[in-house]
C-alpha cells in the first residue's frame, strides 16, 4: 500500500513497475544492470480513486497521462534499482497528493487608503513638474 493522503492509499496491485537499462555515465555497471525503474499507474481504471479524484488527477496531470489513461514516472538517478524504486514511489505519492489538493479560491483584498493617497499625491507632483516645464503665459 502506498499512502497518498491520510484518507487515500493505493494498493500495490494497481501499480506496476518496469525496469530497463539506465542511460548516462557509469561504464560497465550501467551497461549490464537494469537500474532504471518506471512506475505505471492506470488512473482511469483505478478502483481506489473515486470519479472526482480521477477527474482532478486527469486535469492537473494531463500532460503526464498517456492516451491509455496511464500515469508513467521513471527514475534513474541512483545506481541501484531498489533506491530508484523508492525514489519513484515517493515522487508518485507527492505528485498525486499535490494533484488532489483542493484549489484555494483567491480572496479579494482592498487597496489600502494610504496607498491610494500616495499614488494620487505622486500623480499631482508629476503633473506640477510637467506644468512647470511649459512656457509661462502672461
Amino acid at each position: 500500500m502506498i499512502s497518498i493522503t491520510p484518507t487515500l492509499s493505493i494498493p500495490d496491485g494497481e501499480i506496476s513497475f518496469l525496469t530497463s537499462r539506465s542511460s548516462g555515465p557509469g561504464g560497465q555497471h550501467v551497461n549490464k544492470t537494469s537500474s532504471k525503474v518506471t512506475l505505471v499507474f492506470d488512473v482511469w481504471n483505478s478502483a481506489s480513486l473515486n470519479d472526482y479524484q480521477k477527474k482532478m488527477i486527469n486535469n492537473r496531470l494531463a500532460r503526464r497521462i498517456n492516451s491509455k489513461g496511464e500515469l508513467q514516472l521513471f527514475c534513474e538517478e541512483h545506481r541501484s534499482q531498489f533506491r530508484n524504486k523508492e525514489a519513484v514511489v515517493d515522487r508518485f505519492a507527492k505528485l498525486l497528493a499535490d494533484a488532489l489538493k483542493p484549489v484555494r479560491s483567491r480572496r479579494k483584498t482592498k487597496v489600502p487608503y494610504s496607498a491610494k493617497r500616495k499614488r494620487l499625491d505622486n500623480k499631482k507632483k508629476r503633473s506640477e513638474v510637467k506644468k512647470g516645464r511649459s512656457k509661462p503665459s502672461y
